[in-house]
């Protein structure tokens, strides 16, 4: 199956020009976790370009070396039906089926797909990208809406838990140096 067929490619999001937009740069994209950390977000008034999305969407960096790095997130962090806007160096894919977020997400971090994207940038040596419609055109074996909606909520649970240790981590972190200060 093609990746068109269960996800829109930059789907059509719109935001008034001028009016205050939460807005994404490609710093705030994680390169190991599936979220964008919420003071990574800032607030600005919307230009009309870049990438428009809302919750649930994916956030695939096209450009040279950050899709080589992996930056790809989920976003989560908006407001209840706000749209956000973003570099002009993400591609936005969301689920045709909204229950296929999820699956979109851990699809576009699959090592074959990573490849898939890198093996078709064009451009100059160090400003190299991959179009949207080669992200569109990519096949794989295609398992059955149970099977995706089963295996992304089993990979979400690990990455709400990997989160979950990471702030543990960080907050034991805080406490053993201020231990150590003492």
């Amino acid at each position: 199956m093609r990746m068109d067929a269960i996800a829109e490619v930059n789907p059509r999001r719109r935001v008034r020009k001028g009016q205050s937009v939460p807005f994404v740069e490609m710093a705030a994209l994680p390169l190991h976790s599936r979220d964008i950390a919420t003071q990574d977000i800032s607030v600005r008034d919307a230009k009309g370009a870049g990438a428009h999305f809302k919750n649930g969407d994916t956030l695939l960096a096209r450009i040279t070396p950050c899709l080589e790095n992996g930056k790809t997130a989920q976003v989560r962090c908006l407001p209840p039906d706000a749209i956000g806007e973003g570099s002009t160096e993400f591609i936005v894919l969301c689920g045709v089926d909204p229950a296929d977020n999820d699956f979109v997400y851990y699809l576009s971090r699959d090592p074959d797909f990573r490849q898939y994207a890198i093996g078709r940038m064009e451009g100059t040596s160090g400003r190299q990208r991959v179009a949207w419609q080669s992200i569109a055109a990519y096949e794989f074996l295609c398992p059955s809406p149970e099977v995706r909606q089963e295996a992304a909520a089993l990979l979400s649970v690990l990455d709400d838990r990997i989160d979950l240790l990471r702030q543990t981590n960080a907050t034991l972190e805080a406490i053993a140096q201020a231990l150590f200060k003492s």
